[in-house]
């Protein structure tokens, strides 16, 4: 049995769509032990429960509704809460009838006793089971020494391909216009049969690219839901996203516009494609495509295309947090900061900064020392370097107490391939006593600062929810790097002097 780990999701129910006449699933497990079974269905990249049977006699379950089901990929689970086997629901499976057994032969025995296109679609499930694990056991078998084993393997996994998109092409033709049809649609792989030859008489890997590309879509139906309730759609999006479309927000940003296009404004597959986009742009680990992010923002949010999708209060967060990243974008200016050098901790502790216990006494101290501290600012913007780089830590932080020697070590081996590079090492607390032992013990010669007159608020203007934050600044104080890893710093000074 598939396992399956899922969350008793209830978010965005008012969605559902309702529909006129009742469904009743009776499905007959033999050597069933369960005293309940969930209806499940999969929408985009979760499962949803849609009923529960609390009362199993003799392996007998039953799931009856007075409303009609929604098409989609419906699961058995178990009490154990993991999938005893799929099944599709349309119009003409609303009254529906199963049979089979828990155990290794629930596959093999699963049957329906009123729709024979269920049973296609079980034949189906089966044929790609057996030749997956027909597949998998001569790999395990294949002891790969030479360039021609490597070669002959491939060549027996194009051969199993070729033979699973003869047997869906088969099935797409025998069930035209039904449902089950438009599912495994989505899931088939659209490629090029007859690959052309390049003048060096290789194959034409652009041409490959170009039709799979070009393809991708074809046939799949943006204005009908039952495309987002199965187990493919959402992997199909992801790989489309991540595989096809070049990792450049702007490239992105053009899709994500075409893709919102095809389903009905309003509708809830606008509204899955508006929230999985929204959050994946949100979440995403890749530098630069928080742009994506800040883009939905501006576009779906600001415009009110996002209302229903969300309630007003997360949209308003939403936008809130785009326009915080706005500023921090790849390519864009930094923000200025004046900071206090550490060596000055002692004449800042002198005038009272660091015993004020309030906004409105640190204001006082302010305005009581503003000429002494105006003088004491260094920064950010009168750092002369062609790279500048920009760090938030603390001394106390476990991950800042790994990085920062390996950070002194990469800074002097740049120094000695005579990049001009400084840093700018910014203290998020103010315990300074603290703060120039590390640096005194560590040796660290950088220009190491603290937000002495509580000045800045570094917290808000860089996104430094938490430590360290690193980010490369070039000579004009623009952004060209953020949140990056000490490993991955020469790295990225060498794509960005090679002009990538």
């Amino acid at each position: 049995m598939k396992k399956l780990l899922f969350g008793f999701v209830f978010c965005m129910v008012s969605l559902y769509s309702t529909a006129q006449s009742g469904y009743e699933i009776t499905i007959t497990m033999k050597n069933c032990k369960d005293s309940l079974a969930y209806l499940t269905f999969y929408q985009m990249d979760k499962t949803m429960i849609k009923d529960t049977c609390t009362s199993i006699k003799n392996g007998k379950i039953v799931f009856k509704g007075k409303r009609k089901l929604d098409k989609g990929i419906y699961s058995l689970v178990s009490q154990q809460k993991s999938i005893y086997f799929d099944f599709f629901i349309d119009d003409t499976t609303q009254k529906l009838e199963l049979k089979s057994e828990v155990g290794e032969n629930i596959l093999t025995a699963l049957t329906a006793v009123n729709s024979a296109m269920e049973n296609d679609f079980f034949d189906y499930i089966r044929f790609i089971t057996q030749q997956n694990k027909e597949f998998q056991e001569v790999k395990q078998k294949t002891v790969l020494q030479t360039k021609k084993d490597s070669l002959a393997l491939t060549d027996l996994q194009l051969k199993f391909e070729k033979g699973i998109v003869n047997y869906e092409e088969n099935f797409l033709a025998k069930n035209k216009g039904a449902y089950i049809a438009d599912v495994v649609n989505i899931k088939m792989e659209k490629v090029l049969k007859e690959v052309p030859k390049t003048k060096e008489g290789k194959p034409d890997d652009v041409a490959v690219f170009t039709y799979y590309k070009k393809h991708y879509w074809d046939g799949v139906n943006f204005r009908d839901e039952g495309t987002f309730r199965n187990p493919f759609f959402y992997k199909k999006i992801k790989k489309y996203f991540d595989t096809l479309i070049p990792a450049q927000p702007d490239s992105i940003c053009v899709e994500i516009n075409r893709m919102m296009n095809k389903p009905e404004p309003g509708s809830l597959f606008y509204k899955l494609l508006l929230a999985h986009f929204t959050y994946a742009y949100e979440t995403s680990e890749i530098m630069g495509l928080d742009k994506v992010f800040v883009y939905m923002s501006d576009t779906y949010f600001k415009t009110g295309k996002a209302k229903g999708t969300y309630e007003d209060d997360v949209i308003e967060r939403i936008i809130k947090r785009a326009d915080k990243l706005k500023p921090l974008l790849i390519g864009a200016s930094a923000q200025d900061l004046f900071m206090i050098k550490a060596e000055d901790f002692d004449k800042m502790k002198a005038m009272g900064f660091e015993n004020a216990k309030n906004s409105e006494e640190m204001t006082k101290v302010f305005y009581q020392n503003a000429d002494a501290v105006n003088k004491m600012f260094v920064k950010l913007s009168d750092v002369k370097a062609a790279y500048t780089l920009l760090i938030f830590w603390d001394v106390d932080c476990s991950h800042c107490q790994k990085e920062i020697p390996k950070l002194l070590t990469v800074y002097n081996e740049l120094l000695k391939e005579h990049k001009d590079i400084k840093i700018f090492s910014v203290y998020m607390q103010h315990e300074g006593e603290k703060y120039l032992k590390y640096i005194a013990d560590h040796q660290l010669p950088w220009i190491n600062v603290y937000d002495g007159a509580h000045y800045n608020n570094a917290v808000e203007k860089y996104d430094v929810f938490s430590t360290p934050v690193i980010y490369l600044l070039d000579k004009d104080k623009i952004i060209r790097g953020k949140r990056i890893s000490v490993d991955s710093l020469k790295n990225l000074i060498s794509d960005l002097e090679k002009g990538k």
